[in-house]
């Protein structure tokens, strides 16, 4: 049983967390990129982030029952896994992308670091929110994507709960035009951490408040909206770090007063869509893998 806090650390992490992620959090992994530490203390600065996930889903939930283990966790974890092995290797690969193609020197190299993060952030937000709205939209993409829809609840780690050849694909649509115009690799390794930490924020299960940051930022206020399992209700609410994209798109959708259950979640087309990790590598490039978006 999911035993709820009841104490002043319910406030502090009820209106602490976000501040604690995205600026501290965040904050210490910009500073330590800053200055080329080893990628071994963005490791530790991302598992004090799933910690304190972990913690403040169980002191302030959404849903007491989305702390429930649904025959998912493991299958979440490798997920999670997977896909955060994929975004620290196409890190690792960007020296090398980089000597492939010669960058035409346009990345403002000689800006405050943080200046330099928050740029990739913004355009990396760009290119991931134009594939998760075209993955909505093409067929092909979808049955790919769909593995990211079939979750049954909304805790941190399911953010990372996607089919490899999609994360691939959004990575790639973010990162590839940093790349093109020479995103140096510890403005990378920052930005890596930040997608991490946005994706645990984003899928939390934990009642924090964000005060008007929610009309800008995409925290989970925002894309429980888009997790509605009927076609068409679901396709707002795209972006990854921001909402801004959504506002310009017209996809933005938001209302204080909804409220949100298991029953709302999922596929309402794929009800009985694969639960297990390999079936649901496979069954996209199976007959039965499309369904309606």
């Amino acid at each position: 049983m999911t035993t709820v806090i009841r104490t002043p650390i319910r406030r502090l992490a009820r209106y602490g967390y976000v501040p604690f992620l995205l600026i501290g959090l965040n904050g210490i992994g910009i500073a330590l990129s800053s200055i080329g530490a080893p990628k071994f203390w963005l490791l530790l600065v991302l598992a004090v982030a799933i910690i304190a996930s972990f913690l403040v889903e169980r002191a302030i939930p959404y849903r007491v029952e989305w702390n429930h283990d649904l025959n998912d966790t493991l299958r979440d974890r490798i997920h999670a896994f997977v896909n955060e092995m994929l975004i620290l290797l196409s890190v690792a690969a960007i020296p090398l992308l980089a000597a492939i193609v010669p960058a035409p020197g346009i990345w403002p190299i000689s800006w405050p670091f943080l200046c330099q993060v928050l740029i990739a952030i913004l355009i990396a937000d760009l290119g991931i929110t134009l594939v998760h709205l075209a993955s909505h939209k093409i067929g092909f993409l979808w049955r790919f994507h769909a593995v990211h829809h079939s979750v049954k609840r909304f805790y941190g780690l399911n953010g990372l709960m996607k089919h490899p050849l999609h994360q691939t694909v959004e990575m790639a649509a973010g990162v590839g035009p940093l790349i093109l115009i020479g995103l140096p690799s510890n403005v990378a390794a920052a930005l890596a951490l930040s997608v991490a930490i946005q994706l645990l924020l984003q899928h939390s299960d934990a009642d924090y408040r964000s005060g008007p940051a929610k009309y800008l930022l995409a925290l989970n206020e925002g894309h429980r909206f888009h997790h509605l399992k009927f076609a068409g209700i679901g396709d707002v609410n795209f972006g990854l770090f921001t909402l801004i994209w959504d506002h310009l798109l017209r996809t933005y959708s938001y209302d204080p007063a909804r409220r949100f259950g298991t029953d709302d979640l999922g596929m309402a087309a794929k009800p009985d869509y694969p639960t297990a990790y390999v079936d649901q590598l496979v069954h996209p490039f199976t007959a039965d893998g499309g369904c309606e978006m």
